[in-house]
């Protein structure tokens, strides 16, 4: 039914009949290749990295758990293959949301770096926090962090 509009559509401009196939094969095409080119498999999460810095990549470059009050808290979660999802950060301090952060991420390679981090220009008050990481909505990992003066 789309094939048949498309080709009256075209004819409607002015197209002849094989000109109309022709913009219908062509669409068709574009359509194929449209999806074909996204990624539709859930993402798979390979490791969640903690630390203090980042490399060009965006995978962490100084890993820890511990932090000074005005360290910048990283986070990377690689994935592995193709993909596509939503992740959201979820940052608490003594059991309340402190920060939240969402990224939706579409993987087309190998390997891609999600990146999430947290800073307090006031400095981070010393205890325990917690980031936990959710991909579409269901935890996929916690990671312990703790602030020393």
């Amino acid at each position: 039914m789309v094939r048949e509009e498309l080709l009256t559509r075209l004819r409607a401009f002015g197209a002849s009949a094989r000109q109309a196939r022709g913009g219908v094969v062509v669409v068709t095409l574009l359509i194929a290749v449209g999806v074909a080119c996204r990624p539709s498999a859930p993402l798979k999460v390979a490791t969640i990295q903690t630390g203090r810095s980042l490399n060009s990549d965006d995978s962490v470059g100084t890993h820890t758990t511990r932090f000074k009050p005005d360290d910048t808290m990283f986070v990377a979660v690689i994935t592995e293959g193709r993909g596509a999802g939503t992740f959201v950060a979820r940052w608490t301090y003594a059991g309340r949301l402190v920060s939240e952060d969402t990224r939706k991420v579409s993987s087309f390679g190998d390997r891609a770096i999600t990146e999430f981090h947290i800073q307090n220009s006031g400095g981070f008050p010393p205890g325990d926090y917690m980031v936990e990481i959710l991909l579409d909505g269901t935890s996929i990992g916690t990671r312990n962090l703790r602030v020393e003066r």
